[in-house]
């Protein structure tokens, strides 16, 4: 059995793999006369790869707890994936299982894994390519807006993983 080991999510160690959405250290200024504090400009969005569109949709993630064996990965190549935790309360969690888009084979992305806990409002926008686990919500059901690609063309690679690799 190969453990995975879990990293402080920062915008820093995640660059690699995307963006950390959250508004602490973002841009931000107030607009409508001073009744609202806009927080700019927090992801990108790359979906126009073979005229695909950005669209909105609501994730409801089933409830998962530690620990975590990873089964499958995937990816999408012509478009990022940004999830956006739809939740008030700080000490709600989900996980984030990541590899470099640069990875092949099952072998290639095991060895370059990275985890990450998210917790509270905070969201993650998964690069066009990255390696990701399907969503991994911790400890009880959560909804996430998810904002990614429709269009035509194959926008979904998945690997599943033979080892037993665990995360607790």
């Amino acid at each position: 059995m190969i453990k995975v080991k879990l990293s402080e999510l920062t915008r820093e160690n995640f660059a690699a793999f995307g963006e950390v959405l959250s508004i602490d250290g973002a841009d931000h200024f107030p607009i409508n006369q001073g009744s609202t504090e806009r927080y700019h400009a927090l992801s990108s969005v790359d979906v126009n790869d073979q005229d695909g569109k950005p669209i909105i949709s609501l994730f409801r993630g089933q409830a998962f707890s530690f620990p975590f064996q990873l089964r499958v990965m995937e990816r999408h190549p012509l478009g990022s994936q940004s999830f956006i935790p739809l939740t008030k309360d700080a000490t709600n969690q989900y996980l984030v299982v990541v590899a470099p888009a640069i990875c092949e084979t099952e072998e290639e992305i095991t060895k370059n894994l990275r985890a990450f806990i998210v917790k509270g409002f905070t969201g993650v926008t998964y690069a066009k390519g990255v390696w990701h686990h399907p969503l991994i919500s911790l400890d009880k059901m959560q909804d996430f807006i998810v904002v990614d690609r429709q269009g035509p063309g194959n926008n979904c690679d998945e690997i599943n993983i033979s080892n037993q690799l665990m995360i607790d």
